[in-house]
């Protein structure tokens, strides 16, 4: 019989581990995640009908159990304690018990789309297709994703939620959109100093991660180049040295 202490190491390895198992383990887990997200995204059209308190407990029963797995296989309670995912589930896990009296957060599970882009499930993933190279822009365009939509999903929370229908998510991205490209239409905009706090927190953190994206797809910080001595794979693009060995390398460039 399986002991505790084997189960927690064998959920240890599949949600960081980057096993075959464990790849499908966390493919599924990104899946549900993502489902998640795509119920917040058509909640409009589903908040009428009976089946929307299901699917909305059903979420918050799956929160709560991962919630449960992630305490049980921490190293330390402080550890999972002071993990600000645990912090963003708690949140959703709270509004989607309660939905008739607070506003609905499941907006924040888009952290999950920045977790699963720091999970080895991508790293492998593009390794195994020989693609290792875009893992920084990929990276940097979850970044950016993520927090269109984190923005998407506060605006339209504080600002549109009460409207009918996707009219209201459709002005809080169409806001969004415009402010952080810096296109201002300024057909639509957010009232009171809560609104123009907002608009200025979006357009300066927007704007620096397109240029954090452009940087990535321009000239990447890092490149993949295997040192021959102790194998680091990742390397800054002007390295001399390797970092862990101190090995000289000869990594190639485009001649610039």
């Amino acid at each position: 019989m399986i002991s505790r202490e084997q189960l927690r190491e064998t959920l240890r390895r599949l949600y960081a581990g980057e096993g075959r198992s464990a790849l499908r383990y966390q493919a599924v887990l990104a899946t549900i995640d993502l489902a998640i997200i795509a119920f917040f995204i058509f909640g409009p059209y589903l908040r009428a009908g009976a089946s929307y308190l299901i699917i909305d407990y059903l979420i918050a029963v799956w929160i709560a159990g991962e919630l449960v797995v992630q305490a049980a296989i921490a190293r330390r309670p402080r550890d999972w304690l002071l993990r600000p995912m645990t912090w963003v589930d708690l949140v959703i896990l709270g509004t989607l018990l309660f939905p008739n009296l607070l506003y609905n957060f499941a907006f924040l599970r888009a952290m999950r789309i920045w977790v699963i882009g720091q999970s080895p499930l991508l790293k492998v993933g593009l390794r195994r297709i020989g693609q290792s190279e875009l893992q920084d822009v990929i990276r940097a365009l979850i970044n950016v994703l993520v927090f269109l939509f984190m923005t998407t999903g506060f605006v339209y929370t504080f600002f549109f939620y009460r409207q009918d229908g996707t009219a209201g998510f459709v002005d809080a991205l169409y806001y969004t959109v415009a402010t952080v490209t810096t296109t201002g239409f300024g057909d639509i905009i957010l009232p009171g100093t809560f609104g123009k706090l907002t608009s200025i927190v979006t357009m300066i953190v927007g704007i620096s991660l397109f240029v954090r994206l452009a940087q990535a797809v321009v000239r990447p910080y890092k490149v993949t180049f295997p040192c021959p001595n102790c194998g680091l794979f990742r390397h800054d693009a002007d390295a001399v040295h390797c970092k862990a060995c101190g090995n000289i390398l000869n990594i190639p460039d485009d001649g610039a």
